[in-house]
């Protein structure tokens, strides 16, 4: 099975713009995803895929492979989609650019999913608090017993009606995986009522009835959205 890794990067993003590119430790944060996902030597190859000329010399002049992305896109996976199309694979691994701590284990759980050949797209879920679930920027999954995804909501799901029940609470860990087929029919959907409302993209696979196998993981990430994430995420290397 072809497998490939590959990081989506915009420039411009709407809360941080250029956090990319932002340094930590001696490398920016684009360079250290990239560094990262070809280190699990789990992949026969690697790719940043981005629109920014900045962010593609970043790679390139590091030794590292870029694709310039040919036009806008709604999603990540419409920018992947692009990119992949006349490539010869059989599973693509969507790594967030902003997820700088990447390691091997929760890619390695994502890989082993497609030994099913009834799995068609992938991601990890990672277990929270009550209190984190209330963060609307936390987002929110809900399985089915075989770990397929019944809804993914920034809301708190499951809500708790019964405070005597309990409940446990998943994080959607945006590291996705997909057959190659199945990312090209997302690219031709139109985006989904779901999807819209709540501004996840996965949803549009599940009103389109492809279901999401969740692989648990205890890989505590920092997704780079904000100042604010940067500094928690400097305190983290700094510690390491």
């Amino acid at each position: 099975m072809n497998i490939v890794a590959v990081i989506p990067a915009r420039y411009a993003a709407t809360r941080f713009p250029g956090k990319l590119m932002q340094v930590l430790g001696n490398k920016t944060i684009i360079r250290h995803v990239y560094d990262n996902a070809v280190a699990t030597e789990l992949f026969h190859g690697v790719f940043v895929v981005t629109d920014s000329e900045i962010i593609y010399k970043e790679i390139t002049s590091n030794g590292g492979k870029a694709i310039m992305s040919k036009k806008e896109h709604e999603s990540g996976s419409d920018r992947i989609a692009e990119a992949v199309s006349a490539m010869n694979v059989d599973v693509i691994i969507n790594i967030q650019g902003d997820e700088p701590f990447i390691k091997k284990q929760p890619l390695e759980n994502l890989t082993r999913l497609f030994e099913d050949p009834a799995v068609q797209v992938a991601s990890l879920m990672r277990k929270i608090s009550k209190e984190e679930a209330r963060n609307p920027n936390n987002v929110k999954v809900v399985t089915d017993r075989s770990g397929f995804a019944l809804y993914f909501s920034r809301s708190v799901i499951p809500y708790l009606r019964d405070e005597e029940m309990g409940a446990e609470y998943f994080l959607h860990i945006g590291v996705y995986a997909y057959r190659k087929e199945t990312l090209i029919k997302f690219t031709q959907w139109p985006q989904s009522i779901l999807e819209k409302t709540e501004k996840l993209e996965q949803l549009r696979y599940l009103e389109n009835g492809i279901r999401i196998k969740m692989a648990e993981t205890d890989y505590d990430n920092i997704a780079i959205d904000t100042p604010e994430d940067l500094a928690k995420a400097k305190k983290m290397f700094n510690s390491r």
